[in-house]
């Protein structure tokens, strides 16, 4: 039995070539992975003895030859393939270890140059998976270190397990389909366009979900960026992440985003937050962001930007949390957070790269766009009305405009002193948006007088503008744009509210 062995990740290929050398295996190698091999007292054959051309082109031309594609492309069952193989003097070859070069990670370290790049395009490398591959039926192909201990462990008990090269075919194609995505994504980077004729995604499982948004639908969690984004995320504590809970994780991070020089806290419920505050530590910021609206925070997700505390941990401990998420926690945080079983305590920022493209399904297709930004700040801003914002206002409106691009649309935040006080999210009309924000506000008892609004697009008539000026609102940012511009304006005026403009709409659909 002959194998060929040719790896970048050399994680655990000697052990693996070893137990085939125990069984009676044959090895053969290439380049780098022969060298470690025989440094590790192995003997493996150059790939060369068997092609009888040795390597070219700076190592671009290898395993391209029949003497390797011949071997392992033979049915085993047809007798013309074995009579072929033995009248070119070809040995089959039975088992296939490759993974390719690391493309992606050269593609995306810093001051790279394009030549670089392109040599880790392998050419042979995907040709020797696709073979073997195609010729599960009689070949083994590995393309995981994690595989080794299973496929020597059949080797080892002579178990002719076709359903496991079956299933090892399917990760070598998912290999090399994944591999050939980023090189294509790559190559539209270097035109510039970020919506490329065709776009191949290639996300890889991270685990299986009990079930997804609702107990009779089987769910998984798959990721585009292995070690970053929310797959970056080290457990501390709690129970397994349910579906839901990864969406409204995902909600909790992007409404804290835009604060990330700021101690900040978000209180996340089906995606939207019910609460979001900045303070002068995490304790701070939570009993800011929890006075919002402690009903709803209920089973909710809590995001922090700050590390947690032992205090910060016991006054959360008092609610009923599903997720809080946070940089760092104390070892003292993580006990007192563990005493609530079902609670997931996730360490961790979760960053991941800016470039990457946000994703909508719906039926038949993919929606795709840009990611919205989280830098979120006052450039462009514009007073439309007479009366300018005092400071405390702008500082207020600044942090609204940050809260009010979290809410789902129609959105209407009020805050006061960093915080929200008053939330109107997923509204048909804007108009019905605010009345529910200073219906939520009022409702837990905050004085929405002095308050500031803060819209995620315009308002289409000045309906808006009474309703926030009668709850005793006194400052509006918003988007602007509509054509009745100047009638929401003059309604500002008349009730004496002072009015921003910033050019951008913030609609979270």
């Amino acid at each position: 039995m002959r194998a060929l062995l040719s790896v970048s990740d050399k994680t655990g290929i000697v052990e693996f070539a070893r137990g085939l050398a125990e069984l009676g295996w044959e090895l053969v190698s290439t380049g780098g992975t022969s060298r470690v091999l025989r440094d590790a007292g192995l003997s493996p054959r150059d790939i060369s003895d068997i092609t009888g051309v040795a390597e070219m082109l700076d190592g671009r031309v290898k395993t391209l030859h029949p003497a390797v594609h011949g071997a392992l492309l033979a049915r085993r069952d047809r007798p013309e393939h074995m009579q072929a193989l033995e009248a070119q003097g070809i040995t089959p070859i039975d088992l296939v270890v490759v993974n390719l070069y690391p493309f992606r990670a050269t593609a995306a370290r810093s001051g790279v140059t394009q030549e670089e790049v392109i040599e880790q395009i392998d050419i042979g490398g995907p040709s020797m998976l696709r073979s073997a591959a195609k010729n599960f039926d009689a070949v083994t192909v590995v393309v995981e270190p994690r595989d080794y201990t299973r496929v020597l462990a059949a080797l080892k008990e002579q178990d002719d397990d076709l359903d496991l090269r079956r299933l090892l075919a399917e990760k070598a194609f998912a290999h090399t389909a994944a591999y050939d995505a980023a090189i294509a994504t790559w190559f539209a980077q270097q035109r510039q366009e970020k919506f490329p004729e065709t776009v191949t995604l290639s996300v890889a499982r991270q685990q299986k979900l009990r079930y997804g948004e609702n107990p009779d639908q089987a769910a998984a969690f798959y990721v585009d960026f292995p070690g970053a984004g929310l797959s970056s995320l080290t457990q501390r504590g709690g129970k397994e992440l349910s579906f839901n809970n990864l969406l409204d994780l995902e909600g909790a991070l992007l409404a804290v985003d835009p604060y990330a020089a700021e101690t900040a806290c978000a209180i996340i419920k089906h995606t939207t937050p019910c609460g979001l505050a900045v303070g002068t530590s995490a304790l701070d910021a939570y009993r800011k962001a929890l006075a919002c609206d402690p009903v709803s925070a209920f089973g909710s997700v809590i995001a922090f930007t700050v590390p947690v505390d032992e205090t910060t941990a016991d006054a959360v401990s008092s609610l009923f949390v599903e997720v809080i998420v946070g940089p760092s926690f104390s070892d003292e945080a993580v006990e007192i957070l563990g005493r609530k079983k079902n609670l997931r305590v996730l360490e961790g920022r979760a960053t991941w790269p800016s470039s990457s493209l946000d994703y909508k399904r719906v039926r038949g297709g993919v929606l795709v766009q840009e990611r919205p930004q989280t830098v979120i700040d006052d450039e462009g801003w514009k007073v439309v009305t007479t009366r300018e914002p005092t400071s405390d206002e702008r500082r207020d409106l600044l942090f609204v405009w940050r809260a009010v691009a979290a809410v789902k649309s129609n959105a209407i935040v009020l805050a006061r002193d960093g915080a929200t006080i008053g939330i109107g999210a997923g509204q048909m009309s804007r108009v019905d948006a605010a009345f529910l924000a200073v219906h939520k506000a009022q409702q837990q008892g905050h004085d929405t007088h002095g308050a500031v609004l803060g819209s995620d697009a315009y308002f289409p008539f000045r309906d808006g503008i009474d309703q926030a000026a009668d709850a005793g609102v006194t400052a509006i940012v918003q988007p602007g744009g509509s054509v009745r511009d100047g009638e929401v304006t003059a309604a500002a005026n008349e009730r004496g509210i002072a009015m921003i403009f910033t050019g951008k709409r913030q609609f979270r659909h």
